[in-house]
């Protein structure tokens, strides 16, 4: 390897240094660009197990979705669409004055079996996050012969935007949903016991009654 040592290469040492510092910045550029494109290490826990969204029923399609709408109004849900197939509906909430949240839930019944007595109830909800922005305005003022100016005023609107949306994944929150649920369900028609079961007696008609002669009586003396 030959190095310059002259004053022209004593020159250009500093511009190399430079210039492979440069590079070395560029190529860890993307790693700390937001949203830049890279592989991102996430791997969503899915079908680990269907107990958590899920719910097997005594129960038809139509009383299951109409006890998921009595349980998300009880819980000041608007609910937007409810039919014999599924329920929809929304809630709002704002922890912070500048952090609001929307609750999206949705409650699907599939009926089961041939006689259409039992139905599966599938429940998921998505939360979206919003919070407020300051968004500064300008106004257009028409001047006869100049068109028109825009004139920066110190105006600001506050703005709802949002900053993420995600499936709730919490088991304790269907958990608690469930159990609502489960007390709008109509009860379920009592099967009688055989113990329950009262078997009265048939009272045979005599012989007399029915028009049939009596049998005569046997002669013992032959």
């Amino acid at each position: 390897m030959f190095i310059d040592l002259s004053w022209r290469g004593a020159a250009r040492l500093p511009a190399l240094l430079l210039a492979a510092s440069l590079l070395a910045a560029c190529a860890r550029l993307p790693e700390a660009l937001p949203g830049s494109e890279r592989a991102i290490a996430f791997t969503p826990n899915d079908f680990d197990g269907a107990d958590v969204h899920t719910r097997h029923l005594r129960a038809t399609q139509a009383q299951a979705c109409e006890a998921a709408r009595r349980a998300l109004l009880s819980q000041g849900y608007i609910v937007e669409g409810a039919a014999k197939e599924d329920v929809k509906g929304r809630k709002y909430y704002q922890p912070t004055p500048d952090v609001h949240y929307e609750v999206q839930m949705r409650v699907v019944c599939a009926p089961e079996g041939q006689e259409g007595d039992r139905s599966s109830v599938f429940a998921s909800a998505v939360q979206d996050r919003y919070v407020i922005k300051k968004v500064n305005n300008s106004a257009s003022v028409g001047v006869g012969g100049l068109g028109s100016l825009s004139l920066p005023l110190n105006s600001t609107d506050d703005t709802l935007v949002k900053v993420g949306s995600e499936t709730i994944s919490d088991a304790q929150f269907y958990a608690r949903f469930f159990d609502l649920f489960q007390r709008y369900l109509p009860s379920p028609t009592p099967v009688a016991r055989a113990s329950d079961v009262k078997v009265r007696p048939v009272t045979q008609p005599e012989a007399a009654q029915q028009g049939v002669e009596p049998l005569p009586a046997s002669d013992d003396s032959q």
